[in-house]
């Protein structure tokens, strides 16, 4: 069996594991038969005209990713200005393959790659994880996403193109064009700023856009059947996007009791994005040159209360689904953000659900993905190791699953291979 075999009614089994079915219990002895790309059976007995031998593993969802970049590849900006702008859609073509080679099955992209970039994974150009598109993220002048600089040149991490209009924004009426625009180039998601960022030149703590801009991109994007992820550090941003209808707060850093009582109130999911400020001050640490001291010391104060805010969080029942910001991180890396979510104090098969189950139904996709679960696709990995140990997933990841068909398998895992 390979990547490319399609094998119609062909029964391909997963034998001899133990399964985390998505739902946050222990795993359980238990087979999986897969047939035309959904999961057609588990339990045990179960037999295949194909088989895949994982004793003594455990198979799981595909992992879902809830906040990545595919199109960023690097945050030095002076390397990106450096750039050639077609370079940076093959460079996204193999951030793609090493996610979905990490595990990844499915990625919501926060901003930068268009809807090109997800007919070529639809249509098998390129292999990746299942893709949902925010295209281009909406800021205010000023804001995070504004790519102005003091000399007077524009100098965004995703410059604007026909398939990713600019996402700055001021006003009522512009804001209402925008998401109407980036509904037309068939964006999944809209992405708004609602508060200052790390890497930008505004201030972390503040708050971005007012309520009627907010209100009118919540009801806008609702009106087209789409949801609202905000990125939001600062409290009073969480506060106002969570008020105003967003489905996910991104980051979420400084949560205070207020902020997050309206979160549980309004049903509203955190993605805390552990890895990001991590991966700035990793990516200062290698090249003292490669970004603005300021910047720095922002990503240094992040880790700081970060993983305190999230254990806050989690102990108060805030839903959370897995994400990363990968693209400020290395791609490829993405699962180091389950061992620090597990470190920072969310149980380890928790941890697993944010990043199966739960972010499957964040997305609106659990009908779909997610679960390993006759009748859903199967996007599956098959993991070494004790799966409530978190450190080093994507290394001991020995087979991927995408829709049924193999797409990845670790050259040392021979036991992996298809009997």
């Amino acid at each position: 069996m390979s990547s490319t075999d399609s094998s119609p009614g062909r029964r391909l089994l997963l034998t001899g594991g133990s399964v985390f079915d998505g739902s946050g219990s222990a795993p359980r002895e238990a087979d999986v038969v897969v047939v035309d790309g959904r999961i057609a059976g588990v339990g045990t007995g179960l037999d295949g005209d194909d088989v895949i031998d994982v004793s003594g593993r455990t198979v799981l969802p595909g992992f879902i990713d809830c906040h990545v970049h595919v199109m960023l590849s690097d945050v030095d900006g002076r390397r990106i200005q450096q750039t050639p702008f077609s370079l940076m859609f093959f460079e996204a073509a193999r951030n793609l393959r090493l996610t979905l080679e990490a595990g990844i099955t499915t990625v919501r992209d926060a901003a930068g790659a268009d809807y090109g970039l997800k007919r070529a994974v639809e249509t098998g150009l390129i292999p990746g994880p299942r893709l949902l598109n925010a295209i281009s993220m909406l800021s205010q002048t000023g804001g995070h996403g504004d790519g102005h600089q003091l000399s007077g040149i524009e100098a965004p991490f995703f410059p604007s193109h026909p398939g990713a209009p600019s996402g700055l924004i001021d006003g009522v009426d512009q804001a209402r064009h925008k998401v109407r625009e980036l509904v037309r180039a068939r964006a999944d998601w809209i992405k708004v700023s609602a508060s200052g960022g790390v890497l930008s030149e505004d201030d972390l703590h503040h708050r971005q856009f007012r309520d009627d801009e907010l209100a009118e991109i919540v009801a806008e994007a609702a009106a087209a059947g789409l949801d609202v992820m905000a990125h939001a550090h600062a409290t009073e941003g969480i506060k106002a996007a969570v008020r105003h209808g967003a489905r996910s707060v991104e980051h979420g850093v400084y949560l205070d009791d207020e902020a997050i009582d309206l979160m549980l109130r309004h049903g509203t999911w955190l993605v805390p994005t552990l890895a990001a400020p991590l991966a700035v001050v990793a990516r200062a640490e290698a090249d003292r040159t490669a970004l603005p001291e300021e910047m720095v010391a922002k990503a240094h104060e992040l880790v700081e209360v970060h993983a305190a805010s999230f254990r806050r969080a989690v102990d108060a029942g805030v839903r959370i689904a897995m994400g990363t910001d990968t693209g400020v991180g290395v791609h490829g890396e993405n699962l180091v953000e389950l061992d620090l979510m597990a470190k920072a104090g969310m149980p380890p098969f928790e941890v697993l659900r944010s990043a199966t189950a739960g972010a499957a139904q964040l997305l609106r996709l659990d009908h779909e993905i997610g679960a390993v679960r006759p009748g859903l696709v199967a996007d599956l990995v098959v993991l070494d190791g004790p799966p409530d140990d978190l450190r080093g997933v994507s290394d001991r990841i020995t087979t991927v699953l995408r829709a049924g068909r193999v797409a990845h398998r670790r050259a040392s895992g021979a036991a992996a291979d298809p009997q």
